[in-house]
């Protein structure tokens, strides 16, 4: 398969590119050069599109503009990356024949679906509920693809949950209910590349919860129970470190369609956190104390 890639320089760009091009040609687009990236550009430029194009037969769409440029950057330019781009890519897609989109978005658009002190149950039913510029405009390039999809061009949409590096302490815990190892994430839209079923489908990608939805009054205030009920290993490794485990949660992303419709399962829980930081990887940054907020 010939599988056009945009954002291939960024940490999600390489890790599909390394899921794939053993045994695709896949073709990176980015702003900034790297060795995953074939033409260095913005992805809006038409003239980069023509040659991308060119006998693909599938996008997986990543590049955008994301949390941190919120305040840096003007509310238009992130609807012009955002959305128009989106839209200029699903369209030029649609001209060139390629039947798969995969568009990158993410979890944090439901936003205020999160309510305050209660543990939420969030899944693909859930209605999102954005609170800054760059959750708005994923939603809307979400909401341009839904409209687009068709026979000619199906389209997965990928919420994709916390997966940056991060305190191995607060990464582990995440990886319970709102976190995802980026390798996984990478699988995800490979298997998002050749999945059968409707013409338009999203998907949460976040790893496999150890909880269930009547967890959740628990872990609203007591998740340190719940923790050590549903998950014991981590709470021994938590004692066993000095960690404190949370005291409350408050969302639980769920990807159970994920699992049905992708055949996707998330393959590196809180394990491979701790491993990671064992082993000094980037991957993961030095645990704190909550009363410190300093790395141990």
């Amino acid at each position: 398969m010939r599988i056009v890639l945009t954002g291939s320089s960024g940490r999600l760009g390489r890790a599909i590119f390394h899921a794939l091009a053993a045994s695709n040609t896949v073709l990176g687009i980015d702003r900034s050069p790297f060795s995953t990236t074939h033409l260095v550009g913005d992805f809006t430029d038409i003239v980069i599109l023509r040659e991308a194009l060119a006998g693909a037969d599938a996008i997986i769409h990543c590049a955008a503009l994301h949390a941190p440029h919120v305040g840096a950057l003007s509310d238009d330019e992130f609807r012009r990356v955002n959305v128009e781009g989106t839209r200029l890519l699903a369209e030029a897609a649609l001209a060139a024949g390629i039947k798969r989109f995969v568009f990158t978005s993410t979890t944090a658009l439901y936003g205020h679906a999160v309510v305050p002190g209660e543990c939420s149950w969030i899944d693909e039913q859930t209605v999102p509920q954005p609170r800054s510029i760059y959750h708005r405009t994923k939603l809307e390039a979400e909401r341009i693809l839904q409209a687009m999809a068709c026979s000619d061009l199906e389209v997965r949409v990928l919420r994709m949950a916390r997966s940056f590096p991060e305190p191995a302490n607060v990464m582990a815990a995440y990886r319970l209910h709102r976190g995802v190892d980026i390798r996984d994430v990478a699988d995800a839209h490979a298997a998002a590349l050749t999945n059968s079923g409707d013409q338009f489908q999203r998907h949460i990608i976040s790893a496999t919860t150890p909880f269930r939805p009547e967890d959740c009054a628990s872990l609203a205030s007591d998740a340190a129970s719940v923790i050590r009920l549903r998950a014991p290993a981590l709470g021994l490794e938590f004692d066993r470190r000095k960690w404190p485990l949370p005291q409350k949660i408050d969302r639980i992303y769920a990807s159970t369609s994920a699992d049905r419709a992708l055949g996707w399962r998330s393959r590196f829980g809180y394990e491979e956190v701790l491993a990671q930081l064992d082993r000094e990887s980037l991957e993961v940054l030095p645990a704190f104390s909550a009363d410190k907020r300093r790395p141990e």
